[in-house]
């Protein structure tokens, strides 16, 4: 079979990947090691994401958000920062930006699934599940895949959206830098006796670090980052007990709490690809920046992405040029990097300030957050960010 793009991965970068290049005279190939029924009814997974007003905008482009049930949308209308017990706090606004709010929080389970309708929606998308990648050869005007079952594909172009800890990526022989935060990260949605006001935290207390993601009604996605052991530990006690140290954890500033999901636990891992793209290859999503969750904007990345490659494959496409050709490639990489690593590295410099509890670090972290609200053009610049509709 020789497809003009094959896509690794049925994640929602992946997806969303193919839903843009849909329609154009190309034929895709997605390939997926789930079964097409986890992708059609994708299990719950504790992850809320953080969209951008930008992001929503691809999603209403590439027909995503209509999909999307109104009661798995939650508004995002301001942020706060706090740092140890002290209860300042450094404050987003929208209204900073001249918006209502400064963004969405939608549960991971619901934009998976509206991808994959989107997708399924596309003819000239094919998706072959239950499969991976056997092996890899890269030659001048097409790539050879050789999947597990023997199947051959010949595409023009390979794209890798397999994960920040993506096998594409290292059969391509692309690296990346690999930063281990050396915590895990729990995450639940609990009931709380408090309004959020639909107002997100992060708190940077000491020895952990909270966030609230404010969902619908009196409930809020709950995310605690530890050490892998005490993760371990939180996840084996029973449900009341659980509840009464998150109560305790969060200084019983929402009151009392109930625990109203499963929870969920993943290592903190940010990667960044040392190449963005290859002979006839590209690198997508987590598969290319992964980040630190701390500014839930790892998706929001992800959809970047899907804008600059599409546009770039399909602009080369457009004047009958080499989609796989060493030049739309290059565009796509060197504006991927503009994007990204500026916040990529700001993150990391964050986290690393942030979740020193040293006596230096803690005085830094206190007068860091003092300075910033002082600062309101540096507030607007964060807020006008978030809500523009255009990357």
């Amino acid at each position: 079979m020789s497809p003009d793009i094959v896509i690794v991965g049925a994640g929602p970068a992946g997806l969303c990947l193919a839903r843009a290049l849909s329609g154009h005279g190309l034929s895709i190939v997605v390939l997926e090691r789930q079964a097409e029924q986890a992708l059609a009814e994708p299990s719950f997974d504790g992850r809320e994401i953080a969209l951008t007003h930008g992001s929503q905008a691809l999603l209403e482009r590439l027909g995503l958000w209509a999909r999307l049930p109104s009661e798995e949308v939650a508004v995002l209308r301001d942020a706060q920062v706090f740092n140890g017990p002290s209860l300042f706090a450094l404050k987003i606004r929208a209204e900073q930006a001249g918006a209502e709010h400064l963004g969405h929080l939608v549960a991971n389970q619901a934009i998976r699934r509206a991808a994959y309708q989107a997708v399924s929606d596309c003819a000239d998308v094919q998706l072959l599940c239950e499969t991976s990648v056997r092996a890899i050869e890269q030659r001048q005007n097409e790539v050879k895949l050789v999947l597990q079952d023997g199947q051959v594909l010949q595409p023009r172009l390979l794209v890798a959206a397999d994960s920040r800890f993506s096998e594409t990526r290292r059969q391509l022989g692309i690296g990346a830098q690999l930063k281990d935060f050396g915590k895990t990260m729990l995450v639940c949605r609990m009931q709380h006796e408090q309004d959020h006001q639909q107002i997100a935290w992060e708190w940077f207390g000491y020895g952990q670090t909270l966030a609230l993601l404010p969902l619908n009604g009196r409930q809020s996605s709950m995310v605690l980052t530890l050490p892998p052991r005490e993760i371990e530990r939180l996840q084996k006690l029973d449900e009341a007990i659980f509840t009464r140290e998150m109560e305790k954890r969060f200084d019983r500033r929402l009151g009392a709490m109930q625990l109203v999901s499963s929870r969920h636990a993943y290592p903190l891992v940010g990667a960044y690809a040392r190449r963005m793209v290859g002979n006839r290859c590209a690198l997508l999503g987590d598969a290319a920046v992964g980040m630190h969750p701390v500014t839930a904007h790892g998706f929001n990345f992800g959809l970047i992405g899907v804008q600059l490659l599409s546009d770039a494959l399909l602009t080369a496409h457009g004047k009958r040029q080499d989609i796989g050709a060493p030049a739309p490639l290059a565009r796509y990489e060197r504006q991927l990097r503009l994007a990204t690593w500026p916040l990529y590295q700001a993150t990391n410099l964050l986290v690393e300030l942030y979740t020193n509890d040293q006596l230096p670090a803690r005085l830094l972290r206190g007068a860091g957050l003092r300075v910033a609200q002082g600062l309101l053009p540096l507030k607007k610049g964060i807020a006008r960010h978030l809500t523009a509709r255009t990357g």
